[in-house]
């Protein structure tokens, strides 16, 4: 792809949506195809025909993360590394020089042949999606593993030098279920993992778990208990030296997720596949979510946009003051907004640190009104 000027440099984050699933988790509301066969050629000649309509070369600098995010991209198999030759071809530069290729896996997923493959491709970070260590969870959950493949899955690719490992944990399930949260969180540790992503569970609806609770079959989780939950793994984690470095998420020192760092600072990125999002500093762009339309339209030669949106200064500055308060690096904040957060830091919900305004584990749990607060001004 080299010598063509007109071709537009790959940004240095990429994002690589895979729809693919067994089935349909009872609380997912992403773009999925649930499929028997995985069409695993198809789905790799599709992402390299994106990669041509979109008249992708070479980047300015390295590419310096990509991230397959779904769906199940672990339904892939060996073919992930595929795509990652793809996307060295249009970096011209091996992955396997660049800083971090992460993979969402399930558990059931993991055999030692395919991480191999995912290594030999590049990969060097994976993203576990656990969510519980009780079956009874799992089972309601519709995952589908069980969790000795959850400890298999672990060996194996800590056997097989896959140097970074994230595992999902999702907390605030509803009561009926009786989880052991406490014992969940020190299975998760017991595990060694060098980054863990927690997040709340949120009620969609169209999801069986929004038929469920709107037919009343499933309470709601109260406040005070997602508060309590919350807190709990921000105590336990950071006890057992993680960093709660961003609102849902954990690392030891220097095993911070690069990717969705950088999102958070506002970076571009590319997004292939379908539903996936990106961003070039100014412009949003979002691909045909359903899988199918997406097929058709990029072997049709097409691109696959379904729609983009310039932000406004005010949805820039909005974003900004959002994005900031999600970490611990926390917010540049200008006087006026420091003045503004006076009350938070006599609440305990943030600090100040020189000029950033940092939220404390508390204040996260009110991120979304403290943000427009300081946004409206």
């Amino acid at each position: 792809m080299a010598g063509h000027h007109h071709l537009t440099p790959c940004p240095p984050h990429v994002y690589i949506h895979v729809p693919f699933c067994a089935r349909r988790c009872s609380y997912c509301d992403f773009s999925i195809a649930v499929r028997r066969q995985v069409p695993a050629s198809r789905y790799v000649d599709a992402i390299k025909a994106e990669l041509v309509t979109r008249g992708l070369g070479p980047s300015d600098g390295p590419v310096r993360s990509v991230y397959f995010g779904g769906g199940t991209p672990s339904k892939l198999g060996a073919a992930v590394s595929d795509i990652t030759n793809l996307i060295s071809t249009v970096s011209e530069r091996p992955l396997s020089e660049l800083g971090e290729v992460t993979v969402e896996a399930n558990p059931e997923d993991i055999t030692p042949e395919v991480v191999r493959a995912w290594r030999a491709g590049g990969v060097n970070r994976v993203s576990l999606g656990v969510q519980s260590f009780d079956p009874a969870v799992l089972e309601w959950m519709h995952r589908t593993h069980s969790l000795p493949q959850v400890f298999e899955a672990v060996k194996i690719l800590n056997g097989e030098g896959i140097e970074r490992l994230s595992l999902d944990l999702i907390f605030a399930l509803p009561e009926g279920l009786a989880r052991d949260w406490t014992r969940d969180l020190e299975t998760a540790v017991s595990l060694e993992p060098g980054h863990l992503s927690v997040y709340g569970l949120t009620v969609e609806p169209h999801t069986p778990l929004g038929r469920w609770t709107d037919r009343g079959r499933v309470a709601g989780v109260s406040e005070a208990r997602f508060e309590t939950e919350f807190l709990e793994a921000d105590r336990r984690l950071g006890a057992a030296g993680f960093l709660h470095y961003e609102v849902s998420n954990y690392a030891r020192p220097g095993d911070e997720a690069r990717h969705n760092s950088a999102y958070w600072t506002g970076a571009s990125y590319l997004g292939l596949g379908p539903s996936a999002h990106g961003f070039d500093g100014e412009t949003r762009r979002w691909n045909a979510r359903e899988y199918v339309r997406w097929l058709e339209l990029v072997e049709s030669g097409l691109d696959p946009m379904e729609g983009d949106e310039t932000l406004w200064p005010a949805e820039v500055a909005a974003e900004r003051v959002y994005l900031g308060l999600r970490t611990t690096s926390g917010l540049k904040a200008t006087e006026v907004e420091l003045h503004r957060a006076e009350p938070w830091i006599a609440e305990g919900w943030a600090r100040r640190e020189g000029g950033q305004l940092i939220l404390t584990p508390q204040g996260w749990l009110r991120m979304d009104s403290l943000a427009a607060a300081l946004a409206a001004g």
